[in-house]
């Protein structure tokens, strides 16, 4: 990577920048399910209507009422939101901090597949997360979600840069290869570790 053509830093949120959990959703379920957490875990699918809800195609209540149905909850939808909605952990302060100095020297957007509620969740909750960033582009907002390809070329657009000028961080590694082949500089984040290395190579960090 050189410095000279990356002019933007695009980061995922879950997994990247905040820590999260599901299984906190399923404990908080579990008094509402015929089914125990291990059922529910294994229930539990990204499926048609986990990708609609994140594009923004479906409402908070059409998709749990499909959770109720698949994982045999009381059609509850406060309690079914609560637990929802309780998966996020903490901020990954040694990432966020990278992100602070980086932004001395580039500027730090962020895009993330999520939804209505969990993004008013976590932008509340994590306030100087969300105020790390130029912008925040979410997938039910854009009606697409990574790792189709036609995010980036938005995300790019509306950016107005080009899509190899693009430094992005994300932890799943079907996002990473989509952003790659789409013509983003791409890294898999497993830890810290590896967007500091990347930050460091383009001299964004000590």
């Amino acid at each position: 990577m050189r410095d000279d053509k990356i002019k933007v830093l695009l980061f995922d949120i879950g997994g990247v920048v905040i820590d999260f959990d599901f299984n906190r959703a399923f404990r908080m379920w579990k008094p509402i399910s015929r089914l125990s957490c291990e059922q529910m875990r294994q229930a539990f699918k990204y499926d048609l209507a986990y990708e609609q809800h994140e594009r923004g195609e479906i409402t908070a209540a059409a998709y749990f009422s499909h959770l109720s149905a698949a994982l045999e909850l009381e059609d509850d939808h406060a309690r079914i939101a609560e637990g929802w909605n309780a998966i996020f952990l903490g901020e990954i302060s040694e990432t966020r901090a990278m992100l602070q100095a980086a932004r001395s020297k580039l500027p730090c957007y962020a895009f993330t597949n999520t939804n209505a509620s969990h993004h008013a969740v976590w932008s509340a909750m994590f306030p100087e997360v969300w105020s790390s960033f130029e912008r925040v582009f979410t997938s039910y907002e854009i009606g697409y979600r990574k790792p189709e390809p036609q995010v980036f070329e938005h995300v790019a657009h509306a950016l107005g840069v080009q899509l190899d000028s693009i430094l992005f961080f994300d932890d799943m590694p079907e996002n990473v290869e989509a952003a790659t082949k789409a013509g983003l500089r791409a890294v898999h984040v497993q830890s810290p570790a590896d967007v500091r290395s990347a930050l460091q190579s383009i001299g964004c960090v000590p």
